[in-house]
């Protein structure tokens, strides 16, 4: 960290853990979709084959130094970046989410 070449390095690095391992799981359709900006990642699974805590084991099993954390979907609704993702029946509906300001 700090280093003007730290993003670059890590981007690299998180490019071929998608290679080498979620690839694999897109193919065999562990995963429905994947997507990721920079360090954040957005994930569909069909819970039919495998479930949040499988997924989190996998990833957090590729390197020792890297910690990946879940935030399920609570209500049918998860904020991401700056979205609110609502999964209804036959689509999704996006919104704006905007982080509470803290009091000063």
């Amino acid at each position: 960290m700090g280093s003007p070449v730290s993003g670059t390095l890590a981007e690299i690095y998180l490019q071929l853990i998608e290679e080498y391992h979620v690839k694999h799981w897109i193919e065999n359709g562990e995963l429905a979709y994947y997507k990721r900006y920079v360090d954040d990642i957005f994930i569909i699974i069909d819970t039919r084959r495998t479930d949040d805590n499988i997924i989190k084991n996998r990833m957090n099993s590729i390197d020792n130094n890297l910690e990946f954390k879940i935030t399920a979907e609570t209500n049918h609704s998860i904020n991401y970046l700056e979205m609110t993702i609502v999964s209804k029946s036959e689509s999704i509906e996006i919104n704006i989410y905007r982080k509470p300001q803290a009091q000063t």
